[in-house]
């Protein structure tokens, strides 16, 4: 019997806390293994994708402040693929040991993932995606004039950030790779950060200054690789229409329709929580299987299907 394959994507509560050393983020990434294992203890084919936001700000805020004649910046597309090897890194180890300590020898590998998009994409007009640290209010001023080429906006209330162009996915040029090292047994970890932004100029896959939503990312792929389950794992507990309002309602349980008519009526967090049900959305309308958005604490319990929000055909 054909075990059933999830793709799970990770946002970046996953990996990074109010500490950005790698060895916190070591320890962030020990614990969500120990989440994620609970998938495999299940016997399923897992596909790990996850976000990398704060480390690719964080690493062209380094890079920004060595830059030199003799030492160049390196371009975001290139810090992308060196967080998802380092991430990845983090993740191979952890998981490894996790499943080691459940009596469970299999192998887990990263793959560095291109993503390819369309080059007239209109985001590249529009930068909306947030990354690296956030800062206040008084420090944006000093920022701007720091970082000319900067745009700087307001995040879902929790601070300001940078943001870029984040296009959408139109396919994974590693797609069959990641399909047949999850046939073959071991867990795949892919995408990190939505992959790299990459455009097709004949036979060549030219580097983009942008980042891919992980959500966006997750759903590509699961897509592609004919998953059975896209869940998305985030801080909270599922989806919630009137969020943080007094009439706040959580949502178990829903058609992809009855959903699309909130993203159509805008009522979702566009730096959060929209993302997330527009790529659960994708994936159940291209593929009749259900996604689910639920939190990162709560996969024993989502896995037995109790928790987090089921949006269905």
């Amino acid at each position: 019997m054909t075990k059933e394959r999830i793709v799970v994507a990770l946002g970046g509560n996953a990996i990074l806390s109010t500490d950005a050393s790698a060895k916190a983020q070591q320890e962030a990434v020990k614990k969500t293994s120990e989440s994620l294992v609970e998938f495999v203890k299940s016997d399923k084919d897992l596909i790990i994708t996850h976000g990398n936001g704060p480390q690719v700000g964080n690493l062209l805020l380094q890079q920004a402040a060595a830059d030199s004649e003799k030492n160049p910046a390196l371009p975001l597309d290139t810090c992308g693929a060196m967080t998802e090897g380092s991430i990845g890194y983090w993740f191979q180890n952890a998981m490894k040991e996790v499943m080691l300590k459940n009596g469970i020898n299999k192998q887990v590998v990263t793959l560095i993932t291109q993503t390819i998009v369309d080059k007239d994409d209109p985001a590249f007009g529009d930068p909306t995606k947030p990354i690296g640290p956030f800062y206040t209010e008084d420090e944006v001023p000093g920022l701007k004039s720091a970082h000319p080429d900067w745009t700087i906006v307001e995040d879902a209330g929790r601070g300001y950030r940078r943001v870029v162009p984040s296009p959408k996915p139109v396919e994974i040029n590693e797609y069959p790779a990641i399909e047949a090292i999850s046939k073959a047994g071991v867990i795949p970890i892919v995408a990190g950060g939505g992959g790299i932004p990459v455009v097709k100029d004949g036979d060549r896959l030219i580097g983009k200054e942008a980042v891919i939503d992980k959500d966006f990312g997750a759903s590509k792929i699961a897509q592609l690789v004919d998953a059975d389950k896209l869940i998305i794992l985030t801080s909270v507990g599922g989806v919630f229409y009137n969020f943080g309002k007094p009439n706040q309602e959580e949502i178990f349980d829903v058609t992809a329709d009855e959903i699309q008519k909130h993203i159509d009526n805008d009522e979702f967090a566009k730096g959060s929580m929209m993302p997330k049900v527009q790529a659960a959305v994708a994936f159940v309308k291209a593929t009749g299987k259900p996604a689910v958005i639920g939190a990162l604490d709560d996969v024993k319990e989502i896995i037995a299907g109790n928790k987090g929000t089921v949006i269905h055909k």
